[in-house]
């Protein structure tokens, strides 16, 4: 009889995989975002909940190398450049963020009675806002390249490189703390000299190596090897940072950089991505679990209190330095809610804390409480902000509007086709003018220093102010096909002499624009598509005459089906071409191409 042997207790496998699967998809599809779907179903398996886990700490140790590949792969896409582009963000807007809030933080545990050191460690660590959630909430609202997200991308890197002043200065005031176990004040220099040397060979190495030993894999052509070589840099990196007495995640932040310019990066990020967002995913699961429930029961009223003070004092802080720094008011308040949270960071300050005496060991459970709240309710906080977006007009302070412009081509809407309008017409030399509703492209375009006025181009007043009357062309590219349509039929009955070319967004609104009066139109899809067909004819081994004459024909159909349904009016609902292509009697009623 064979030996009884056990297997492996898969049961926390599925569990941790079955919370995901279930509560991800649920609460993003509510509107309330996948991390907070996480955080829920970690408390609902946790020691708390199912009790399926009874050990978050073990899962949130290796968890925490989610956060450390998601730090490399956005070091991936901070190229050595662009980091010091963003240098007055750095250096600016992110060090006085810091430094105020740490300050007014440890303000408020001061004027609640506690002494000064507790204080600034429980005020600091909230401080740190969570890179996770924060960065997972800008991938998902795809703003993570657009201009305020790459500013709140540069104050999360500032706080994250606080962590080692941070740990230094708990480190100097633990022997003023009575009770605590540092033996001496002096503040440890060689500590320091490690770090600095530790990021000193981390930067020649990722210099000098990297580039090389990947070279070197990419010849063997073994896929296995290159995902398991980026791996090695991502967590040896980590590794060599964390010996050195720094993050982890500064140190694969680092190699991310130091490997952005690599013609490797895109296969890098290819090989490290599954593994980010398993990893970040199972970390979100393990803080839930972490979340001592007994704990908040027996001081619910202070852990709810801090979490509101904290919250409301750090959202204030954050609004009003983004105000310093000439954002938006919008801006100013959707930063202030991202980042009014603390963050896992802060689990390592406490930590250190802990073990130095500043706080007890149930000062550190309420203050891990408070920071693990905190992050449980910012997804709400978001999901309420998007319900008042979605209900109040975006603020126009500081958005101009059209006074006695003098620009000879006049564009209405900056969008995707109105900007490559512009470029071609600067590239000649025309001095343009441009009009658009969208405040927030004006904002974004402000920021590139491209002057966009703010006006509604079905407004006579409107265009008078933008001088449409002395413009040589006007180029109508807004997304509404209604809206262009109007602007079309006013400008022509007010300047009928105007050149007016216009954007179609199908076959109908091409119809409407032309009995409206735009002396030209081009549907957005009807030559791209052509173009298409005809690399599609080429790649396919036909001639360039024959292909020319093939879209020619194309076209000319076209045209006929245009000239057929103005004359007629035919909107019967038959296919735009037959299989042959050949010429039919009607066409579909707002047909796309």
């Amino acid at each position: 009889m064979a030996a009884e042997s056990h297997g492996i207790d898969l049961l926390p496998v599925i569990a941790l995989l079955g919370a995901a699967v279930v509560a991800a998809p649920l609460f993003k599809r509510i509107g309330l975002g996948s991390v907070l779907g996480y955080l829920a179903a970690g408390i609902a398996i946790g020691p708390f909940g199912l009790r399926l886990l009874q050990e978050p700490s073990s899962i949130l140790h290796v968890a925490e190398l989610g956060v450390v590949m998601f730090l490399f792969i956005i070091g991936l896409e901070m190229r050595p450049s662009r980091l010091w582009g963003l240098r007055r963000e750095i250096f600016g807007l992110g060090i006085v963020q810091v430094a105020l809030c740490a300050l007014l933080l440890t303000g408020v545990g001061v004027l609640t009675g506690f002494p000064v050191a507790p204080s600034f460690v429980a005020g600091a660590g909230f401080v740190l806002t969570s890179t996770a959630i924060v960065m997972q909430l800008l991938e998902e609202r795809r703003e993570m390249a657009a201009p305020k997200g790459q500013r709140i991308v540069s104050i999360l890197l500032v706080e994250d490189m606080a962590i080692v002043p941070l740990l230094a200065l708990v480190a100097f005031l633990a022997p003023i703390v009575p009770g605590s176990v540092a033996a001496s004040g002096a503040i440890d220099w060689l500590s320091i000299a490690i770090g600095l040397v530790t990021i000193a060979g981390l930067v020649l190495a990722g210099r000098y190596l990297l580039n090389p030993l990947f070279g070197l894999i990419a010849g063997v052509e073994a896929r296995e090897v290159m995902t398991a070589a980026a791996l090695m840099v991502v967590l040896g990196s980590a590794y060599v940072m964390q010996l050195g007495g720094l993050s982890m995640a500064m140190g694969a932040f680092l190699a991310g950089v130091l490997l952005s310019e690599s013609t490797f990066r895109h296969q890098l990020e290819a090989d490290v991505e599954p593994f980010r967002g398993i990893l970040l995913g199972l970390f979100f699961l393990a803080v839930g679990m972490s979340l001592d429930l007994g704990v908040i029961a027996r001081n619910w009223a202070m852990i709810l209190f801090y979490v509101a003070a904290y919250m409301v004092v750090k959202a204030i802080v954050i609004y009003l330095v983004a105000r310093l720094f000439r954002a938006s008011n919008w801006e100013a308040i959707e930063r202030a809610v991202f980042m009014a949270q603390g963050g896992e960071f802060a689990f390592v300050l406490y930590a250190a804390a802990l073990g130095t005496g500043i706080i007890s060991s149930e000062e550190n459970a309420i203050l891990t409480a408070i920071i693990i709240v905190s992050m449980m309710v910012t997804p709400l906080l978001i999901a309420a902000l998007r319900l008042v977006e979605r209900n109040i007009p975006l603020s126009t302070d500081g958005v101009e509007r059209p006074e006695n412009l003098s620009g000879n081509v006049l564009i209405i809407g900056f969008g995707r086709v109105g900007q490559i309008v512009s470029q071609v017409l600067l590239t000649r030399g025309h001095v343009i003018s441009i009009i658009d509703t969208d405040v927030e492209m004006i904002n974004t375009a402000r920021e590139f220093d491209f002057k966009v006025y703010y006006g509604d181009g079905k407004r006579l007043d409107i265009l008078h102010a933008a001088g449409a009357e002395r413009a040589s062309a006007i180029v109508v590219c807004v997304d509404k096909a209604d809206d262009a349509t109007k602007i079309v039929e006013l400008i022509k009955a007010e300047f009928p002499l105007i050149p007016v070319l216009a954007r179609a967004s199908d076959r109908r609104h091409a119809l409407d624009l032309i009995t409206a009066g735009a002396d030209f139109h081009i549907r957005e899809t009807f030559e791209s598509s052509l173009v298409l067909g005809q690399k599609a004819l080429e790649a396919l081994g036909a001639d360039l005459p024959e292909v020319a004459e093939i879209i020619e024909k194309v076209r000319q159909r076209d045209e006929k089906r245009l000239e057929l349904e103005l004359v007629g009016g035919l909107y019967a609902g038959r296919p735009l071409f037959s299989g042959k292509l050949e010429p039919v009697e009607a066409v579909p009623p707002g047909g796309s191409a």
